[in-house]
């Protein structure tokens, strides 16, 4: 049985984004974040991965590169009406735009990344899941669900509640999977390797903006520092104090929302000047662009 597409896509002006969701979750994940940047004037294509949407076995029979397959579809789809891309999106997300920022770098102006996930070391995962490092085949890996459990990565109480009942509603278009296949999780960690390796090589480097929870229940603040020291462009950074993993959804959505913006608006007028090829000695825009960034920098 085919599965409906829950991707959706706001049409703006040149500068567009590509908001990818996490592993077993679903578009709406960024519909709030999607909102508040086509409110500003910008282009923002959120699709759905492969596998995705339906039911356990659909996403069990699918794995990173058919995931990744959507993304450049996406991608392709969204430079059609765009001559500014930033690639992103929370969790398992973020990394799947950072692989397409490492095979298609002329294509990708900059990265928005939320949450993203290259271990899972929060504080909400069980201390038995290190031992899924020893897992290396998909039959194995099946063996052992990924289940989820509160607080399911929201930490609003009102917001949690509603996450919570659509989980457990058995609908897995409405907030994604109650429970992930152990080998998504197993192609999870095969894409991570992936990129790793494309860091190591230096091919990641466009500017990046990294928003992160410190309460991260999912993936500890380390996340962020480990690709701060390895993305060779520009990074800016913004820790959030009152959220934890799904940062799109949760308390602080707004500042999501706010730093994004700016991010997307600097890349703009960054792309502009370039694209005039002003000297360097003569780039006061450039140098203003700059010191705009200075709020992402803050929190």
């Amino acid at each position: 049985m085919p599965i409906d597409d829950r991707s959706f896509t706001f049409e703006g002006g040149r500068t567009g984004f590509l908001l990818v969701h996490g592993l077993g979750g679903t578009p709406l994940e960024h519909r709030y974040v999607a909102m508040g940047l086509a409110r500003n004037g910008y282009t923002v294509s959120c699709p759905q991965l492969a596998g995705h949407c339906g039911t356990y076995e659909d996403l069990r029979a699918t794995g990173w590169k058919d995931w990744y397959a959507t993304v450049q579809a996406a991608h392709d789809k969204l430079r059609e009406s765009c001559d500014v891309v930033i690639a992103g999106g929370l969790s398992m997300g973020a990394v799947l735009a950072l692989h397409l920022a490492a095979e298609r770098p002329e294509g990708i102006n900059g990265l928005a990344l939320f949450a993203p996930t290259l271990k899972l070391n929060g504080w909400g995962v069980p201390w038995y899941a290190v031992l899924f490092a020893l897992v290396r085949h998909r039959w194995s890996a099946d063996l052992i669900p990924f289940s989820e459990r509160d607080p399911y990565g929201i930490k609003d109480p009102r917001i949690r509640a509603i996450v919570t009942k659509a989980i457990q509603s058995g609908d897995s278009s409405q907030a994604g999977q109650m429970t992930n296949p152990g080998s998504a999780m197993l192609e999870m960690r095969w894409l991570i390797n992936t990129v790793k390796r494309e860091l190591k090589q230096r091919l990641i480097r466009q500017p990046a903006l990294i928003i992160h929870p410190r309460e991260d229940d999912r993936a500890g603040l380390s996340n962020a520092a480990y690709l701060q020291k390895r993305l060779v462009g520009q990074v800016d950074t913004c820790v959030l104090d009152d959220s934890y993993h799904v940062i799109t959804m949760d308390r602080q959505r707004d500042v999501v929302v706010q730093r994004t913006q700016a991010f997307g608006a600097w890349l703009s007028r960054r792309a502009s000047i370039m694209a005039r090829s002003i000297a360097p000695d003569h780039r006061e825009d450039d140098r203003l662009d700059v010191l705009d960034l200075g709020l992402l920098r803050r929190g």
